[in-house]
């Protein structure tokens, strides 16, 4: 079996590549915070063989959004509700213009 070049994991959104310290580096936050979000079950990180926690890029942006609304006095849990329903609102918007463009036109 071919073994995936690694720039093409590293192109990956969902490749874990950063470790929880330096995950909180990147968002300007703690490991702390970092494992509140997945205790709040917003973002579960992949773990390495050894048990230590790894984090997409995509994992990423999500924790960098929810730091956003709780540096503004949200609530850690209100924060990640918030989170989902925008992921939620954002998919249905894409399912929406999907249809749109699938739908034959009236004339």
């Amino acid at each position: 079996m071919p073994r995936p070049d690694i720039d093409d994991r590293f192109d990956d959104d969902d490749y874990p590549a950063y470790s929880m310290g330096r995950a909180a580096e990147m968002i300007g936050t703690t490991p702390a915070f970092l494992r509140a979000l997945g205790q709040a079950e917003l973002i579960e990180p992949l773990r390495s063989e050894g048990g230590h926690r790894r984090y997409s890029r995509y994992q990423l942006r999500i924790a960098a959004r929810a730091r956003e609304l709780v540096d503004q006095g949200t609530p850690i849990e209100a924060a990640c509700r918030i989170i989902v329903l925008e992921d939620q609102l954002e998919e249905a918007q894409r399912i929406n213009e999907e249809l749109r463009s699938t739908e034959p036109s009236r004339e």
